[in-house]
């Protein structure tokens, strides 16, 4: 009775202490209207992605989501637009368009970059938010270990093949979602397609860290162009990134009355991504990296530029941008 009376009136502060949290954040989420203006969000099938393209919807942007699993995304896209039309929020301006997109395939990102450049006269804001969360040892189509392929050298690609219409859509912003796990990694130079040993909590945070490098040395290389670039953290968020991570079936009710109490949902997750993409507060920023919506300080190891300009050299490399 005492162990089940602790648990109750645990949860009921756990409670009480997420929905102040929620309304708190709730306030920081109002934006303005993106009317006329063409997003792309990468992964916009699911969690911040999802509540990303969702918002700037609302919004009245043109959301393309470019997502790997075509069935899935066109699915996510109808519960959009039944969720915005109940609300009326989607009147007068907004539209979701699904493009099939694998960041796992080189041949994937060009052909989705093709039809981009032939069909859209503008690109105003590329989201890169997909990503993938340690997973086991696997190679991409073109060979490269997972993290490293999806999270840095697929969005690498598909970033550099859209440039020139960002330019010609200036004023214009590249939005890049890291992670705070940037910290724990390190750009090995000698192995970064994990041949020698892999770690896939290391390779993730590599990947990361690789993010905040590529924002960094692309801002540099896009100065005076009006296109802004910067990366970001969302948080602890409750979406499917971690379906990788095993978590022993007895403490499951444990982690999940956790997760629900301590981290944020996917609009809450998405909002620093939602900042940068529509914020007048943040034209002309660039090259800076942000958390819950503020400017955040960086490591010495993320603003390397010798090493943000060697990653960048070599990813131009492992791509096909150079032979």
């Amino acid at each position: 009775v005492a162990a089940a009376t602790l648990a109750l009136g645990g949860g009921i502060l756990l409670a009480a202490w997420r929905w102040l949290r929620g309304a708190a954040r709730a306030a920081a989420g109002a934006g303005g209207s993106m009317r006329g203006k063409t997003v792309i969000i990468t992964g916009a099938n699911s969690g911040l992605g999802r509540a990303a393209a969702a918002e700037l919807l609302r919004m009245r942007a043109r959301v393309i989501m470019g997502c790997r699993d075509r069935e899935r995304a066109e699915r996510a896209a109808r519960e959009i637009r039944a969720e915005l039309g109940e609300r009326e929020e989607a009147e007068g301006g907004g539209e979701l368009v699904v493009r099939e997109l694998d960041l796992a395939s080189l041949r994937s990102v060009r052909a989705f970059c093709h039809r981009v450049l032939q069909e859209e006269p503008r690109l105003d804001v590329l989201i890169n938010n997909a990503g993938i969360f340690q997973c086991p040892y696997m190679k991409t189509e073109d060979g490269f270990e997972m993290q490293f392929g999806v999270n840095h050298l697929g969005h690498f690609l598909l970033t550099n093949l859209l440039l020139g219409l960002l330019k010609n859509s200036a004023p214009s912003r590249v939005v890049v979602v890291s992670s705070k796990l940037y910290k724990y990694g390190e750009i090995n130079f000698e192995d970064l397609n994990s041949e020698i040993s892999y770690n896939k909590s290391f390779c993730y945070s590599r990947s990361k860290l690789a993010n905040v490098l590529f924002a960094r040395e692309l801002a540099r290389r896009l100065e005076g162009t009006g296109v802004t670039v910067n990366s970001l953290h969302p948080g602890i968020v409750r979406t499917n990134l971690g379906r990788y991570v095993n978590i022993p079936f007895l403490a499951k009710p444990l982690f999940n009355l956790v997760s629900w109490a301590f981290f944020k949902t996917p609009l809450e997750g998405a909002q620093t991504s939602i900042y940068l993409a529509s914020s007048p507060d943040v034209e002309g920023v660039s090259g800076k990296y942000f958390g819950d919506c503020k400017e955040e300080e960086l490591l010495p190891k993320a603003t390397d530029d010798l090493v943000a300009r060697k990653l960048w050299d070599i990813s131009e490399v492992m791509v096909g941008l150079l032979k």
